[in-house]
């Protein structure tokens, strides 16, 4: 049986939704229901290609900036954090990323409800104060509540809204089109280590801060005017639970969360530790910080080849052996690079292969849900997530202090936890359809 398309006037007139205002819903035919409206998907058009480069320059501007922690860290040990272990500083950036994946439960929840726009506006303002904050910190707690927990949040305000919205403009080339918006956190990862050293050279680290505020503020409010979602405010019952968690009776839906809990635990060890690593080994501090950058450009490419192609050959067919591919690079590559060549070599592929993850991890989640849950489903996997993400840094630096300095632990540990996450996902995909090389 075909799927009932919209029609024509339908289709040149559909409403787009990014406010809280629960306005009147669209006028449709009487004989469609309303499953028939949150299925039915125009893959294109002047708001849906709007909410894509919304959502690019939302997570340029936040995610893209929170990859580029490494450079923070390698500050903060040599400037106003140096009296502390390289473990201690570490969790700034770990409460940082808890809180941005704990808050998307509740963030996705208040998106089924009410839109992305109010949520981004309030997202804006946030993640601007917590850089200006920033800015003139004094006590390792300063950092904590603002680099930690305030940008924390707004991050999340600016990253899951814009991501979910456009799960309802598109569904055929759903992968293609979030991998073009999730570029924008692999090119803000490139661009701001580079722009951050410079700027903290040049102008001081408190007036560099001040400079990214003002670019995060001009972005991001381009962001939250352009971001829309198909779906009308008010499609899910207010008084549902905040974070539902029957969505894990769904074998498909949790077993990929377990996967994601594995591969966050050790995903974001390099972006924190690669830059130190290179001075560790020889490096000279200003180049080092490249090592990073190339990593995070790498992930650009990452984020838009395997997208692309997964809408052919199948999201979860690409998840699996990206997600594999990226533990297996810092179990074999990362622990025999030595010298910056063979440094600038690991960070390429581990930056491509762990964009992949990230680029496709959202589609995977759209794949298997209702259109009228993927804000609530992307907020818990990323809410559940939240805890090893928080730990995974943490404990790369307590190995690193048992090892005496040695890099070694924390590389095996980040490696093969990415590898066991990777056979959950495919564990997952099998439920889906059986055979390693199915379609899916």
């Amino acid at each position: 049986m075909t799927r009932p398309t919209l029609p024509l006037a339908f289709v040149r007139d559909a409403p787009d939704y990014g406010s809280a205002t629960r306005g009147s819903s669209p006028t449709l035919p009487e004989e469609r229901s309303s499953k028939d409206e949150v299925e039915d998907f125009l893959d294109g058009g002047l708001a849906a290609w709007l909410t894509v480069f919304g959502a690019f320059l939302a997570l340029f501007c936040s995610f893209g900036q929170m990859n580029a922690f490494g450079t923070f860290q390698s500050w903060y040990t040599t400037h106003q954090l140096q009296e502390m272990h390289p473990s201690t500083v570490a969790w700034i950036g770990s409460v940082q990323l808890w809180v941005f994946f704990f808050s998307g439960g509740f963030i996705g929840r208040v998106f089924d409800m009410y839109g992305p726009r109010i949520i981004m506006a309030l997202g804006t303002a946030l993640y601007v104060a917590s850089i200006m904050l920033t800015s003139v910190a004094v006590t390792y707690y300063d950092y904590i509540l603002a680099q930690g927990i305030l940008s924390g949040l707004g991050v999340g305000m600016l990253f899951y809204p814009p991501l979910a919205s456009i799960s309802t403009h598109f569904s055929k080339y759903r992968a293609t089109a979030l991998g073009i918006a999730v570029v924008g956190s692999g090119l803000g990862g490139t661009i701001y280590p580079i722009l951050l050293q410079y700027l903290f050279i040049r102008i001081g680290f408190a007036w560099g801060l001040r400079v990214s505020a003002l670019l995060c503020f001009v972005l991001c409010t381009t962001a939250t005017l352009t971001v829309t979602s198909r779906i009308a405010p008010g499609k899910v019952d207010a008084g549902g639970p905040w974070l539902d968690l029957h969505s894990l009776r769904d074998s498909r839906f949790l077993l990929l969360v377990l996967g994601s809990c594995f591969v966050s635990f050790g995903l974001f060890t390099p972006f924190c530790y690669i830059v130190s690593y290179a001075t560790d080994q020889g490096v000279d501090p200003t180049t080092a910080f490249y090592v990073l950058a190339v990593l995070n450009l790498a992930s650009v490419f990452g984020r838009i080849a395997p997208a692309h192609i997964a809408d052919a050959l199948g999201r979860f067919a690409l998840l699996v052996p990206c997600a594999c591919l990226a533990g297996v690079s810092s179990l074999v590559l990362w622990t025999t690079a030595h010298s910056l060549a063979q440094l600038m070599t690991y960070a390429a592929l581990y930056g491509f292969f762990s964009g992949a993850f990230n680029a496709l991890i959202v589609p995977c989640i759209a794949q298997i849900s209702d259109i009228r849950e993927i804000g609530m489903r992307i907020g818990l996997l990323y809410s559940i997530i939240s805890f090893p993400s928080l730990i995974g840094n943490p404990a790369a630096g307590a190995l690193l202090r048992i090892c005496h300095g040695s890099y070694e632990g924390p590389i095996i540990m980040s490696g093969t936890s990415i590898v066991i996450g990777s056979l959950f996902m495919l564990w997952s995909k099998l439920q889906i359809r059986p055979g390693v090389f199915a379609r899916v």
